[in-house]
């Protein structure tokens, strides 16, 4: 993951800006080829992916999760790892608008991508019914439809679907819009779940091609105690709706020739977009005009190896001919996943229909068998993907990549002697977070720090804004409001309009920190990385603080009680992705909240009498401590290993032996262990949590003190502002603890 594609500028300078918009089957699919076969990659250009989660769910083994029958993960494409293996960008963002001639890709809450080639998978969003009644149901169903009052939870997109769907108990019941083969076997999932459903149809009969497959279809249903209700009205009360699918409006009002009943993109043989040669669209959103198909897996998949060669051949080779597809007339669909009542022959055992054109085989337990069978072999052609490594002429064999981030600080020891070195008296100077400069015409003390790495993501939005609040973090723990930046960047070597791009999207994630603030960006400077060199960002941040809520990093006083602001663990969890090693749910909850600025806490610490502070980050929170206690002469801590809270898979893939490449010289502060510091710990998990306080930290917490009688309230106080991880980590006792 991070770092992995840096190789993509590195042969020769980049050319092309290629967009994949959505992660669909065949993007997925593209990006498994370019993983697998670099060389089909097209060469000089800069390549991102862009989905609004980053997961992706195989459609075909949806109906089984939704039975119970499947856990997410063996359901799920790691999209931001796969795109690692391919030397892809990966951002994660909801796409919202189209602009053609300006060829940018307007994404919700952050700025615009430019493109020079786009390719579309966004998929589709569930759709109204077709009769007069039923339009009154065409709104938006991102979040659901309102019905005289009524709600009804759409489908698609699922994530907020199988969220609602996770709380239906046994005993329950669900009303279902729709007739189709998704609402089917959706019905029948649910039945599996012993969860009641009953189907309303717009009309007399189920939506299948042919007489065989309804009365096929209704056996099914019949054998499962689903009831049809028949001529459902618009008003009639529905729980979901699942009433077919339409491409995300935002495709037509970009002026896209769409299918006006589903708003689907019309395309060339070659899928290129009709009258867009650059514009290409495939999956749920795409139509070839001349051949359309409705929108299934099977077309899908076959698409992607096409997509790759004429993405190939549009931006190596411009004006060759591209490769014209076919699709075939008619798919084997297989529906299932339900448990028959108790009186069948196979009470419980879900079994499937085989469904081909006007053809219906089944239902049997064999058949599901051979579709759970296929799902899993499918699945298993992402999962089994190599984890990156990293090769040298000298040794052949994998290396452990270094980190990025926070990760790629010097370790302590160098520093250290470096700067004792550079002082005559071979004195190292005091630690701290910020460096006073002087004081403003109002007696405010002016503050000043310095930070930066290289890049920790792909996204260059995302990783801006984590290193703005990431160097801003020194600031809020010296008590400071933060005042202006400066930024030192580096972008890759590639053509200028894919430098503008990145400087662009890189300042753009600075001013996000920024502007909440009321802080300004008042300059900087830009370099171009040589040799390969990627995406980095340096800041100088300067902030003003009024002397007596200067917060140093000590001295601690006894009776003190130190506060952790958020957990630990960012450093393993990256370092872990580079591996293909850690959940993908994981890294999505860290970043998260790496993401929640801390410059609130700065009037609520300082409301309960906080004197001294530091923030966590590349020394770990042991190190960062070691700083405190550096400052506080006769004073030592008790710190209780268990009360640390650790993000999401932290403490697993510690216990597993994973570790930042920064983690072992953190492991010189364990010498504290032997003096100032004191472990209290009361199971025997210790090993894992010990190397969580040695992990460094991107965007780490911030570690005050805090008087005795103030540290429940403070800690409230954080609680109710969002931090809900905060934690009451130490106790500061007189003397070396016992």
């Amino acid at each position: 993951m991070q770092g992995s594609n840096r190789g993509q500028l590195s042969d020769s300078p980049a050319q092309h800006l290629l967009l994949l918009a959505g992660g669909g089957h065949s993007h997925a699919l593209l990006l498994r080829l370019w993983a697998m076969d670099p060389a089909r990659r097209p060469a000089s250009s800069l390549i991102t992916l862009v989905n609004r989660s980053s997961t992706a769910l195989y459609s075909g083994m949806v109906p089984g999760l939704v039975a119970g029958l499947y856990q997410r993960p063996e359901c799920a494409i790691d999209l931001r790892r796969l795109c690692g293996l391919a030397g892809v960008s990966f951002i994660q963002a909801e796409i919202t608008s189209l602009d053609l001639g300006g060829r940018q890709l307007g994404l919700a809450g952050r700025p615009s991508l430019a493109f020079d080639t786009l390719s579309l998978d966004v998929g589709a969003l569930t759709a109204a019914g077709a009769t007069a009644e039923d339009r009154q149901l065409e709104v938006c169903l991102v979040d659901g439809c309102q019905v005289d009052g009524r709600h009804e939870l759409a489908v698609k997109p699922l994530e907020p679907f199988l969220a609602w769907s996770e709380a239906l108990t046994p005993g329950s019941s669900v009303r279902i819009r729709g007739g189709g083969a998704a609402a089917v076997e959706l019905a029948l999932a649910l039945r599996c779940r012993g969860v009641a459903s009953r189907l309303l149809l717009r009309g007399d009969a189920l939506h299948f091609d042919s007489r065989a497959a309804r009365r096929a279809v209704e056996r099914l249903l019949v054998e499962a105690a689903i009831p049809l209700e028949r001529q459902a009205t618009a008003q009639a009360g529905a729980d979901l709706a699942c009433t077919g699918s339409r491409a995300p409006a935002w495709l037509a009002a970009a002026g896209l020739p769409v299918q006006p009943s589903s708003g689907r993109v019309l395309t060339e043989p070659t899928l290129a977009v009709i009258g867009h040669p650059h514009l290409f669209a495939v999956g749920d959103c795409g139509l070839i005009a001349a051949s359309p198909r409705p929108p299934a897996g099977v077309w899908a998949v076959r698409a992607a190896p096409v997509l790759a060669t004429n993405l190939q051949r549009q931006l190596q080779q411009p004006g060759s001919a591209l490769q014209s597809w076919a699709p075939q007339a008619w798919a084997l669909q297989l529906l299932g996943v339900g448990g028959a009542p108790a009186a069948a022959s196979a009470p419980g055992q879900p079994r499937a229909l085989a469904l081909w054109g006007p053809l219906a085989f089944g239902p049997y337990r064999w058949l599901w068998l051979w579709k759970d069978w296929i799902d899993r072999r499918f699945m298993a052609r992402f999962h089994d993907l190599g984890a990156v490594a990293v090769r040298t002429d000298a040794d052949p064999r994998p290396q452990a990549l270094a980190c990025r981030g926070c990760g790629a600080k010097l370790a302590a020891q160098p520093l250290v002697a470096a700067l004792a070195r550079l002082d005559p008296s071979g004195q190292v100077p005091a630690a701290e977070d910020a460096a006073v400069l002087g004081l403003t015409a109002e007696g405010d003390l002016l503050l000043q720090s310095l930070d930066g790495f290289p890049a920790l993501l792909e996204d260059p939005w995302l990783n801006a804004r984590l290193t703005t609040l990431h160097a801003c973090s020194d600031l809020w723990a010296s008590g400071a409001s933060l005042q202006s930046v400066q930024a030192l960047v580096t972008v890759p070597q590639a053509a200028a309009p894919l430098q503008e791009e990145l400087l662009l999207q890189t300042l753009a994630g600075v001013r996000s920190v920024l502007e909440p603030l009321g802080a300004a960006l008042i300059g900087g400077h830009t370099l171009e990385g040589r040799d390969g060199a990627g995406l980095a960002l340096a800041l100088t941040v300067n902030g003003r603080v009024s002397p007596g809520q200067h917060w140093p990093k000590g001295p601690l006083r006894p009776g003190d009680v130190l506060l952790l602001s958020r957990s630990l663990g960012s450093g393993v969890l990256f370092a872990a992705a580079m591996a293909g090693a850690a959940e993908p749910e994981w890294i999505d909850a860290a970043l998260s909240e790496m993401q929640v600025s801390q410059a609130e806490l700065v009037p609520l610490l300082a409301a309960h009498g906080v004197r001294a502070c530091t923030d966590v980050t590349g020394f770990g929170l042991l190190g960062h401590l070691g700083e405190m206690l550096v400052a506080s002469p006769g004073v030592g801590v008790e710190l209780d290993l268990e009360a640390i809270p650790a993000l999401p898979g932290a403490l697993v893939l510690l216990q597993q032996g994973f570790a930042s490449s920064l983690a072992p010289a953190n492991a010189s502060a364990l010498a504290l262990l032997e003096g100032p510091v004191r472990l209290v710990a009361t199971s025997t998990a210790v090993p894992p949590r010990l190397a969580l306080v040695l992990d460094p930290q991107t965007c780490g917490p911030l570690l005050a003190a805090v008087p005795a009688d103030q540290a429940a309230a403070a800690l409230q106080a954080l609680h109710a502002a969002g931090f809900a991880e905060a934690a009451l980590i130490a106790t500061v006792v007189a003397g070396q603890p016992a």
